[in-house]
């Protein structure tokens, strides 16, 4: 009696042993396994420092065209756009640099460039991550849609300027910069004139982080032809740094006056000041680990100006 049920017992524990079936092939789901973490990579989700670099002044401009806490739905809006926008900017950066990046000790080992990932897989999560993007975009008005056309050009040109001029970080100052009018368009319906002052001064601050950044790549860039304003600023990168982040907040200080911002406003600033002249003492000796954390320590820069703009109008 007992001799006919062995095989039964041996089928039920084979079948235990069976993976869960997903609808899927095996071979697509092994290949999704794989290829997953690897685009991941690509659009450096595993770090986030540029997409927090680009979130501060989108809610910077938030919260002043809603003089004060935003639509729940712009902020959701804004947020995830900012998340696949940069995502969709690394992707595009790492194609125009397939080539180059193997020769540079930080990026040797990016998906492009170790072959991981083909240019066309590339391309196309470029274009999918900008056509989510737009989705998002079509949620808000006609004024934000047509701005985002700017935006997505920056994006992509930006990669391709180190090649042709010694000043990219203006263009990707210009791109992380544009969802400043976005953002002021889609909460207020129109653009103030003054928002360009933020604009300006956002502009001017990434310059000067992302050269940092730079620093950090320069004997590498100047071996391979790379163009950087580390590398225009020579010797006078730390002077030409810290004008830029001194230009930076001036602009912030004249945006405080016409949005008639107040001291908890100006707090924020000397906060953001005092990181300023920290990220300047870090470079002293241009020694790339330095020059990098100096390059990360900006995220507390947008922390500051974002706090102090909330709790002015908070407190109001």
């Amino acid at each position: 009696m007992t001799t006919p049920n062995k095989p039964r017992r041996a089928a039920k524990s084979t079948a235990a042993m069976k993976p869960p079936r997903t609808g899927l092939p095996q071979g697509i789901v092994a290949t999704l396994q794989h290829k997953l973490p690897l685009y991941w990579r690509l659009m450096r989700m595993d770090r986030p420092i540029g997409t927090l670099l680009l979130l501060w002044p989108t809610l910077w401009a938030l919260w002043l065209a809603a003089e004060g806490v935003p639509s729940l739905k712009n902020l959701l809006i804004f947020t995830l756009g900012v998340i696949v926008m940069r995502a969709a900017g690394c992707v595009i950066n790492d194609f125009a640099d397939r080539k180059i990046d193997g020769s540079v000790a930080r990026t040797k080992d990016r998906p492009l460039a170790t072959g991981a990932i083909s240019s066309r897989e590339a391309i196309g999560l470029f274009i999918g991550l900008c056509l989510l993007a737009f989705v998002l975009v079509l949620m808000t008005n006609l004024l934000t849609i047509e701005l985002s056309v700017g935006g997505l050009l920056l994006a992509f040109c930006y990669p391709f300027m180190k090649r042709h001029t010694h000043l990219p970080q203006v263009v990707l100052g210009a791109a992380f910069a544009w969802g400043v009018p976005m953002a002021y368009a889609a909460e207020a319906g129109s653009l103030h004139e003054n928002i360009w002052l933020i604009y300006l001064a956002v502009v001017l601050w990434t310059v000067a982080y992302d050269t940092f950044y730079a620093m950090v790549d320069r004997d590498d860039d100047l071996k391979i032809g790379v163009k950087s304003t580390a590398i225009l600023f020579g010797e006078q990168d730390r002077l030409m740094t810290a004008i830029l982040q001194i230009l930076s907040l001036y602009a912030l200080i004249l945006v405080g006056d016409r949005f008639a911002l107040g001291l908890l406003y100006y707090l924020g600033l000397a906060v953001a000041g005092g990181l300023f002249a920290y990220q300047q003492w870090l470079i002293r000796f241009r020694a790339r680990e330095a020059c990098f954390k100096a390059f990360l320590n900006n995220n507390w820069v947008g922390v500051a100006i974002f706090v102090g703009v909330a709790t002015d109008y908070y407190f109001r």
